[in-house]
């Protein structure tokens, strides 16, 4: 399965059932970068148990707001539209795939 990219207006479709990482970030953010290749390997290897999607704060505020992301990356660990884990700075693969695991 292929990374998402979400926007205010589908964001909630888009993480509304099932497990769900989904990746606050921006495109002048350092430790958002370093974590990008982590989600596609991640996406590689747990693509059919867990869908990524990615969100822009810059563009798409109002998502952010609403879950009160202040730093980036921020990543929420979602289960059919619901808040069960959230994880901020980069994270190696592993903690990252162990905190899905544990959801599943």
């Amino acid at each position: 399965m292929a990374i998402t990219n979400a926007t205010d207006q589908t964001f909630s479709t888009e993480t509304g059932s099932g497990l769900v990482l989904a990746d606050f970030w921006a495109p002048w953010c350092g430790p958002c970068k370093m974590i990008a290749p982590v989600l596609e390997e991640l996406d590689g290897e747990m693509g059919d148990k867990v869908k990524i999607v990615k969100i822009d704060v810059d563009e798409n505020q109002e998502t952010a707001a609403k879950f009160g992301v202040m730093s980036i990356p921020t990543l929420l660990v979602m289960k059919d539209g619901e808040v069960v884990d959230k994880v901020v700075g980069f994270q190696p693969k592993e903690a990252l795939a162990d905190r899905l695991n544990s959801h599943l």
